[in-house]
């Protein structure tokens, strides 16, 4: 059984600047909706502890609606937490796997 769990970006009903990330557990579908990319750090580790923390893919998604300039923001503070992440253990989250 392969862990993987589907996020996608998703804009607010009837907002040009609010978004959220609908994250799936696609082994049981269960569903979290997180406000940020903190919040969605957090759901995504207690959903991998279900699984001894051992999530095999994360796919990516987004919704049409989303525009450049929110993924642009998005990204750059993903790339944020990714630093602050690798400092913070000391080793990178992508890349060698040991």
């Amino acid at each position: 059984m392969s862990v993987i769990f589907e996020s996608t970006i998703k804009m607010a009903d009837g907002s040009k600047e609010d978004w959220y990330i609908e994250l799936k557990d696609t082994v049981d579908d269960r569903v979290e909706i997180c406000a940020d990319l903190s919040e969605y750090s957090k759901k995504v580790e207690e959903l991998g502890t279900d699984y001894g923390g051992n999530i095999d893919e994360v796919r990516w998604m987004k919704d049409d609606n989303v525009p450049l300039p929110i993924m642009d923001n998005i990204r750059f503070e993903m790339s944020k937490l990714q630093k602050e992440i690798e400092e913070e253990t000391g080793k990178p989250l992508i890349g060698e796997e040991s």
